[in-house]
This record gives C-alpha cells, structure tokens and sequence, in this order.
C-alpha cells in the first residue's frame, strides 16, 4: 500500500509539470515578432552653386572654299595641250593651257607693221610741216599749204597712237592663249581636252581652283535663339562675346573633333524668309586639307558667358511625361520635392541649369529609383561615376524609368525621353519579394 502512494504522488507531480509546459508551448507557438522599424533610405546629393558657363550654340552647317576661281578661255582657238595635273596644287601665275596662237601671232605681227608704218609716216610729214613752216613766213607756200600740212602731222600722230593701241590688243590676245591661274589653289577636273575648241564668246569653262586652306564654315542660327541670346545679353544675364573673339570647334560628319579652332568672321544681316535663320560664317586653318568644299558639319559656336548658371549631372535631371525637365531635391526638412527647372543644353555630360534651383540646393543624382516626393532620405554627398559610366547609368535610367507619388518622371541620358514603366516592375518585384 505504500509502494502505491508513492506512484500516485509521482504521477500527479509528472501530470502537473506536464501541464505547465504544455502552457509554455502554447504561448511560445501563439507568440509572432512585430515588423522591424523602416529604415531612411541613403541619396547620393550634389550641392549646387552658380558659376560662369560658357553659352555654346550647336549650329548646322557645311564648308566653303575661300577662294574659287573659274578659269575660262578670253580667246578663240584649239588647245594644243593640258599643262597641270588634275587634282594638284597650282601656283597663281602657273600655265595650265596652252590655246593655238599661230592666229594671234600674226596679228600681232600685222600691228607691228601697222605700227612701224605709221611712225614712218609721221616722220615725214613732220619734216614737210617744219619745212611749210619755214616758207609760210616767207610767202612762198600759201597759208592753205602750211595748215595742210599741220593737220597731216596731227593725223599721222593719232595713226602712231592707234597702231600702238593696236600692238597692244594683239600682245594681249596673244598672251591669252597662255591660260594661266589666276590664284594658288587645288585644280579640280579639267573641262577641256587637248583638241577642244573653245570661244571666248561662249566663255568656256575650262577648269576651277579652289583655295583650301584657310576654309570658311557657313553655319546658320534661328532667329528665335538669336533674339533669346540679345535679351538674355540685354537682361546682363548673358556676357556676350565680341563677334571677332568668338571661337567656334568642328564636329565632322563621321563625328570626330576637327583639330583646328575657327574663329567667327560676320553675322548676315537678312533672314532667309523660308527658313526663318541667318547665316553666320566662321573662318578655319586647314593645313592638311581635311575640310573639303561642301561637307557638312556641326559648329559651337561660343556666343558668351553665363556667370550665374549652374551644372547638375544629366542622372540628376528627370522630365515629366509632358517633357519638362525637373530635378529631384532634398530639402531643409531633409524631404524630397519635385523642383520645376529650366534648361539650356549641356556642356560635357551636366545640363546647364538656367533657373528653378537656388544656391545651395541639394540634388539627388544618386538613389533617384528608390525614393518618391514627400519621403524623408538621408543625404550624403554622391560618389560620381566618370562621364562615361554616368552616361550609361543615365541611359539605364532611362529604361527603368521613374514614377513618385505626384509626377511621373522618366530620365534621358542626353534630353527628353518618353516615361517608362520600369517603376511600376520594380514595385512589383518587390512585392513578390516580400510574398516569399
């Protein structure tokens, strides 16, 4: 009977001590952790502040010789033969035809004659007037005789004059059938081939040379920008630069630098009524002869110096749907606004930033994916990439896009683009996430 009681008490302190933990169980398994505290997202900022930017005007245009000359034919004949190499260099003065003057020849020859004939005529009749002369006071030879006699003195003189006016046409016209260039230059393709006929009637076309180095640049501007540069110069926004210390860069068709620096030469002063542009013409060394008559080409032209402008990397300037650029801000609440601004093209791998910011203004250019309007954000000063990686991780914002509570914004890596729906797949990426 002992043994028994025992047992029981054992077993009812193993029932109680079972129960106990049975309740610990069961409040250790009813028991979840709360979600952790969210966190201040980190943006990488740039604190801007004004500074003198160069205004640049990116101009279309092409390339013209600085000299062109025509060589044509001033006289009749067949050319005997070609005395240049298609494509040379010539030097003004240098002989490249050579026209028949078997023709030219003898008249000259003639005018000399003529010439010599008159001279011996007026050696004459100046004897014989000298002689009247003489005789006239002594009444031996009539007054009608004397006056004769002068008036043939006068007209052999004129007939002297005339024939040397004549050996001087004929020197001329045989001079003319050396055809010469007229100035130093690149001979184009030859017109005319030995054998040919040309007229001086007909003014044929026989070769043209053009002058290569220097080489002018004939660009054309709006006449909306040109009146926007004035105000601005007017407003004292905008230093302007004098019209003959411009200088102007080359960008060539391929895309390459042009090496030499042009300098601005005039500005037209008509508008062209069916483009609505003027014509600005600049003037360029071209020693090695890369810029040729006829390429086009792309100009900047510096027009001033914008001494309260700013530059904020193209990563920290978005656009709306509508294509206005805005730029993302921290503000003094340490809260993300959405800051309309106004732009006036780029200067390397930064937009120039004309108004919409204040000086000290921090802009986001770092982290912009993961932040909307409104959001409270940790600032820390941006790590910029070269102008190289920031130019790849603009353009890979572009693709993803971005999208705040109150504008939709999409980033370009060089200008405007259309808003994307990157955002919205990222917001759903991270739901998923969160799912799992």
């Amino acid at each position: 009977m002992h043994v028994d009681r025992v047992s029981a008490r054992f077993i009812g302190v193993t029932g109680t001590a079972a129960a106990v933990l049975a309740v610990f169980a069961l409040s250790a398994c009813g028991k979840k952790d709360g979600p952790p505290p969210p966190q201040t997202p980190e943006v990488g900022v740039i604190t801007v502040q004004p500074q003198p930017v160069e205004v640049v005007a990116d101009l279309p245009g092409r390339t013209n010789a600085y000299l062109v000359a025509q060589v044509r034919a001033r006289v009749d004949g067949i050319v005997l033969r070609r005395e240049f190499t298609e494509g040379a260099e010539v030097k003004a003065g240098q002989r490249l035809y050579k026209i028949d003057p078997a023709p030219y020849q003898a008249q000259f020859d003639s005018a000399k004659a003529t010439l010599a004939k008159a001279e011996a005529n007026l050696v004459s009749v100046t004897a014989q007037a000298d002689r009247y002369k003489v005789l006239v006071a002594q009444n031996a030879v009539s007054k009608q005789d004397y006056d004769n006699a002068v008036a043939s003195q006068g007209q052999a003189a004129a007939d002297v004059g005339t024939g040397k006016a004549g050996v001087q046409t004929a020197s001329i016209n045989l001079g003319y059938t050396d055809v010469v260039s007229p100035i130093s230059g690149i001979v184009g393709i030859s017109q005319v081939t030995p054998g040919a006929y040309v007229q001086a009637s007909a003014a044929t076309l026989m070769a043209t040379i053009q002058q290569l180095d220097p080489i002018y640049v004939d660009v054309v501007e709006s006449t909306t920008d040109l009146l926007k540069l004035r105000r601005a110069v007017a407003n004292g926004q905008v230093q302007s630069a004098s019209s003959h210390a411009a200088k102007v860069s080359l960008t060539l068709e391929d895309g390459s630098k042009y090496a030499q620096t042009g300098k601005l030469e005039f500005a037209d002063v008509t508008v062209d009524q069916t483009t609505g542009t003027v014509t600005l013409r600049a003037l360029f060394p071209n020693p090695n002869h890369t810029l040729l008559p006829g390429m086009f080409v792309h100009a900047k032209l510096a027009q001033g110096v914008n001494a309260q402008a700013m530059l904020v990397p193209e990563v920290g300037i978005t656009h709306t749907p509508k294509g206005d650029p805005v730029a993302l801000v921290v503000n003094a609440d340490s809260k993300v606004e959405v800051r309309p601004i106004k732009v006036s093209g780029t200067q390397g791998s930064n937009w120039i930033v004309e108004s919409g910011l204040n000086a000290g203004d921090k802009v986001i250019v770092q982290g912009t994916m993961k932040v909307q309007p409104g959001i409270t954000v940790k600032a820390i000063d941006a790590n910029l990439p070269p102008a190289a990686a920031a130019g790849e991780e603009a353009a890979a914002a572009s693709a993803a896009g971005v999208s705040g509570t109150d504008q939709n914004l999409t980033r370009p890596a060089s200008g405007p683009a259309a808003a994307s729906s990157g955002a919205a797949a990222s917001a759903g990426n991270a739901s998923s996430a969160q799912a799992q």
